[in-house]
């Protein structure tokens, strides 16, 4: 007998257009979102549930059909050309993606899902149009938001486009239910997209405890190739603007313009690759570090696997999580887990993540960054503290923790009494691309 015997959540369609669950994190459009889907469906695999997440083909190499985990498998679907498509490039395949989830459902028996859960608004689009037509209720998890991004652009980044914002509106007033990360997330689904509140739910992520843990900090720089004696900072995410690791860059090139002598026992490590904006110019950061003079000090390292990356956490003194906006913060969490305080900017989500586990900044000045960097380096019994408070904080949260919580409202939603969905949307206004 499964743990979900009993109760109305029996298969649940999850859908992920722009990016797949099988997808390495840190690179292109995979992130915290990619990390949220697997490990929730993971788990909600493991008690019981039929899990099968939707997302888009992006190689002639994959296979239709992928099995992710016990109960969870990994559909493709073909929408628009393999290669070549950037995210903002695919409002114009939900109409052929939403086709492709259709055409498989046809020829699946009636009530095949208990419901639809999609995650991104582009996901949205698409999780509007099968819940409608399956008569099931639709969950939604925005994972970042348009109106908050456009609120605290990096220099020079791009804003999103008029046609998100609208297509974030829709999926707001259609969804049964919204799963916001964060109180904060909540209140600004209320705030700036008018949500219902009532059928607004905090579920926060949560972290895998039984990889990223402790580990002996000198041991693993003796396997990563690090100086014992180092004082190492850690940036782990997306090269874009967005996730800000310029301003490490330019802090660190304080550092040591301040101080000279820093320069020889300094390291530091930005695992990642180029994603958004950041794709324009791919290697506008190893250009930046070089024009500082600090391009010795800087590695540049390709996105981890999970194992790997908790070996960088554990090596480093800090994690550095810059962000100019982030929903909740999934990396200071899984920093924290591996006993590395945080120093991160004070936006969005992740005073949340942080609590006592870290150090938060208030600016993005990198004067203030350098300031505050040095004097955590120079304050081993302060990083100690934080330390232990960290490893704490971060046993707060667990994956299985996030899907109790998911699976309550999943619980809800399909016991609830059926929520039509409102069809008096003003198209007049909504791009054609935008619209599946």
């Amino acid at each position: 007998m499964t743990e979900s015997s009993g109760c109305p959540v029996q298969r649940v369609a999850m859908i992920s257009v722009h990016t797949s669950p099988l997808d390495q994190p840190g690179t292109g459009d995979a992130g915290g979102l990619n990390v949220y889907v697997v490990e929730t469906a993971k788990r909600l695999g493991a008690r019981g549930v039929e899990v099968e997440i939707f997302t888009r083909r992006t190689s002639a190499s994959l296979a239709e059909v992928v099995t992710l985990a016990p109960n969870v498998i990994v559909r493709h679907i073909d929408a628009g050309p393999y290669e070549g498509l950037d995210k903002e490039d695919l409002p114009g395949q939900l109409c052929a993606f939403a086709a492709g989830v259709m055409r498989f459902v046809a020829i699946s028996p009636e009530g095949h899902y208990d419901l639809v859960h999609s995650h991104y608004w582009l996901s949205g689009q698409v999780g509007w149009l099968a819940a409608d037509r399956w008569n099931v209720p639709l969950v939604h998890t925005m994972h970042t938001m348009s109106r908050v991004k456009n609120r605290a652009l990096a220099a020079g980044d791009r804003p999103e486009p008029k046609g998100r914002e609208i297509g974030e509106e829709q999926v707001v007033k259609v969804a049964g239910w919204l799963i916001a990360n964060t109180d904060t997330e909540a209140r600004e689904l209320v705030e700036l997209y008018d949500a219902d509140p009532e059928r607004v739910r905090v579920v926060p992520p949560g972290v895998d405890l039984d990889v990223l843990r402790p580990a002996g900090k000198s041991a693993c720089r003796r396997e990563l190739g690090l100086p014992e004696d180092a004082d190492v900072l850690l940036f782990v995410g997306r090269i874009q603007p967005l996730k800000a690791p310029d301003v490490l860059v330019k802090a660190v090139a304080r550092m040591i313009e301040r101080e000279p002598e820093r320069r020889g026992r300094t390291v530091v490590a930005i695992l990642g690759g180029p994603s958004g904006s950041g794709r324009e110019r791919p290697r506008a950061l190893q250009a930046m570090a070089r024009e500082l003079g600090v391009a010795d000090v800087v590695q540049f390292v390709p996105p981890q696997s999970r194992t790997e990356l908790a070996r960088w956490f554990a090596a480093a003194d800090l994690t550095v999580v810059p962000s100019h906006s982030e929903s909740f913060g999934l990396v200071a969490i899984e920093s924290m887990a591996c006993g590395t305080p945080v120093v991160a900017a004070n936006v969005g989500g992740l005073p949340t993540a942080v609590g006592d586990g870290g150090v938060l900044v208030d600016s993005h000045d990198p004067n203030e960054w350098a300031s505050v960097l040095a004097g955590l380096l120079d304050d081993d019994e302060r990083r100690k503290t934080m330390t232990d408070n960290a490893i704490a904080r971060a046993r707060e949260f667990s994956w299985d923790a996030t899907t109790d919580k998911l699976f309550d409202v999943y619980r809800h939603a399909c016991e609830a009494p059926p929520r039509p969905y409102d069809t008096h949307l003003d198209f007049a206004t909504v791009p054609t691309a935008v619209v599946p």
